[in-house]
């Protein structure tokens, strides 16, 4: 296979256009679909989608708002969340559990109501590790647990993480439609003609609607700001992590106290917060990254 220096052929879908482009439209739902029951593996089938509000208000002014990526229901009123993360957050776990709230609670219905409700899944593709205790353990199934008896205490809410960087099989190691998929999400950029091992019809419509050469004027152009701002959001948190990590050490060193290493990348998360500012990054995502306060980064 084709790993080298041409320009990419195909689009990134760690993009926020491309990953809605091949998973967020009624054009492509065939490919969502296929990638949720590879993911499922004979556990659940969905035969159809129907795409949703992908913004979504709490009831309480207070509320923070929810922006999903993909957002849809299978013919059975079962909500699918699906999101491709591309930097690590402090909280990020609690999030999750913040967002699945909302089809959760969107289910409540006026007047007598009994409480049942239809599934919740939550399908996260990560761009980082969050577990560093296996790096071969890349697919988390997560489910509400009895941990006395180790059994599932309620089965219609699960969320499934998926940690991209430990994915590292060859195209001769891709047995399952699962393994097909994690592989052309990773690689899909890098590729420059589809591989014999992807030879569903399922991934010829997938190659074809990621194929940059067939986007029109408007497409390219949207395509190429948003691999623009994923580049830029990569490059800030690669530095962010190379230099805070770096001169936080040193000077903790040089003050022999744990807090010289807190410091150092306080002072590097200020700077990498004024460049974002500068790149016009939204406030909320600068404070996810560097993990400052949106007061700290107003006031810069």
């Amino acid at each position: 296979m084709d790993y080298d220096r041409r320009p990419e052929r195909y689009i990134n879908p760690y993009t926020d256009f491309g990953f809605k482009k091949l998973f967020g439209t009624d054009m492509n739902k065939e490919l969502l679909i296929s990638f949720l029951n590879a993911l499922f593996d004979g556990k659940e089938e969905v035969k159809d989608i129907t795409y949703l509000n992908t913004e979504h208000i709490g009831s309480l002014e207070l509320d923070r708002k929810a922006v999903f990526d993909v957002y849809c229901e299978n013919e059975k009123g079962e909500k699918f969340l699906v999101e491709m993360q591309k930097g690590e957050q402090e909280f990020f776990k609690d999030r999750s559990i913040y967002y699945v709230t909302f089809p959760i609670r969107e289910q409540a219905k006026r007047g007598d109501w009994n409480y049942e409700l239809k599934a919740v899944y939550a399908v996260s593709i990560l761009n980082f590790v969050f577990d560093q205790r296996d790096d071969k353990y890349y697919h988390h199934e997560i489910k509400l647990m009895d941990t006395g008896t180790n059994t599932v205490f309620y089965d219609k809410l699960t969320l499934f993480y998926l940690e991209m960087p430990k994915f590292n099989k060859t195209e001769d190691e891709l047995h399952s439609m699962f393994d097909k998929w994690l592989f052309v999400l990773k690689n899909l950029s890098s590729l420059f003609e589809r591989p014999a091992a992807l030879q569903e019809r399922v991934f010829k419509k997938l190659f074809e609607a990621a194929e940059i050469a067939r986007f029109n004027p408007t497409e390219l152009n949207q395509y190429e700001d948003s691999l623009k701002n994923f580049r830029d959001l990569y490059s800030v948190i690669s530095t962010a992590e190379k230099k805070g990590h770096a001169e936080g050490f040193t000077e903790g060193r040089a003050e022999g106290r744990a807090e010289g290493f807190t410091e150092g990348a306080n002072q590097k998360a200020v700077e990498i917060a004024r460049e974002m500012l500068a790149a016009g990054m939204p406030v909320d995502m600068i404070a996810n990254l560097t993990k400052l306060s949106k007061n700290q980064i107003l006031e810069l």
